[in-house]
């Protein structure tokens, strides 16, 4: 279930992170949806859905960090 826009994005995300994470999130799920489409290209029994929001944690993650209260960019 790619999403299309970042309205469509889980509500956890639209209201945690800033505008420009929320980009980087849908496009690195939507991108890790199609790459580990295949069950065996993913690790041990994860679903398909937990690695592509794995994938796009960890990619918001190169570029924000969590403060406590609020993600910020690195610097």
């Amino acid at each position: 279930m790619p999403y299309t826009n970042l309205s469509s994005l889980p509500e956890s995300v639209r209201n945690n992170l800033p505008r420009h994470a929320q980009e980087i999130y849908l496009a690195a799920f939507n991108n890790a949806w199609e790459e580990y489409r295949d069950a065996e290209d993913r690790r041990g029994k994860a679903s398909r859905e937990e690695v592509a929001h794995k994938v796009a944690w960890a990619a918001v993650k190169q570029q924000y960090e969590n403060t406590g209260d609020k993600w910020q960019r690195k610097k």
